[in-house]
Parts: C-alpha cells; structure tokens; sequence
C-alpha cells in the first residue's frame, strides 16, 4: 500500500493544523493550484517541494516517499525503536475499523498521529525505565 505526495502533503498538513489557504499563502500560490499538489493532480517542482517540505516540518525525501520515517524520529531513537515504529505501522490491524478498511487518506492521517503517540509512550517508557534503574530515584520505606 503505497502513500502517494499529495496523501503525504496533506496528512502532514493537517497534523501541523495548516490550512490549504494558509499553505497556498505561504508558498506564493492561490489555494486550488495547492490543492492540485494534496490531490496528485499536479506535481510540485522542486523548488515548491522543497518549501513545502521546509513548512512541514519533514524533508523532500519524506515526501517523496524516498525515507522510511520523517525527520521526526527523535535523536535518542535507536535502531530497535525504529524498527518496533515500523512492526506496529505495518500492522495489518490498523487497517481495519469495523472490518471496513481505511481509504488511503484515512490511512495517512492515522499512522502520522500513531506515530506521534509511538514516539511521546517510548520516550515515557524510556525515562521511567531510567527512573527504575537509578539508585539516587530509591526511597526509603
């Protein structure tokens, strides 16, 4: 199953709370020549890619579908972290709500928020695990 630009665009879009308009403005275009990018109709030049990409958040190889995770994996994710990130978006039951499965834009917006709260539980999981293993955190009974 294979996330398309403008299915990558706009599920990043609406995870930064953008709006088409205010997308548009920022890029130097009217909002319907934006919207051809969100709906595959037309391709962004480079040039475009690389400032959407930049307003995004993320990298033109994200977008391009070229980079497995976003330039928003964190700093302190390990190799095993990235790997548990990508067994739990490949689950074949995030696909399905009701037995009816996800369309592909759906499907985007979905794992762009899983993976925000994949990120936020590890690195909670992380520092209690810290916590656990420090002696100085001990406290007396």
């Amino acid at each position: 199953m294979t996330v398309s630009i403008g299915q990558r665009i706009r599920a990043l879009r609406n995870r930064r709370g953008f709006t088409q308009d205010k997308m548009a403005e920022q890029l130097g275009m009217n909002r319907a020549n934006f919207s051809n990018y969100e709906r595959d109709v037309a391709i962004p030049p480079s040039e475009t890619l690389l400032k959407i990409a930049e307003l995004l958040n993320t990298s033109t190889d994200h977008l391009l579908g070229r980079e497995e995770f976003q330039h928003a994996v964190p700093d302190w994710a390990t190799a095993k972290d990235k790997r548990d990130l990508k067994k739990m978006l490949e689950s074949p039951e995030v696909l399905f709500f009701d037995g009816i499965e996800f369309s592909e834009t759906d499907r985007a917006k979905m794992m762009g928020v899983m993976e925000t709260i994949f990120w936020e539980a590890k690195q909670r999981n992380k520092e209690n695990y810290k916590k656990a293993r420090n002696p100085n955190n001990l406290t007396e009974n």
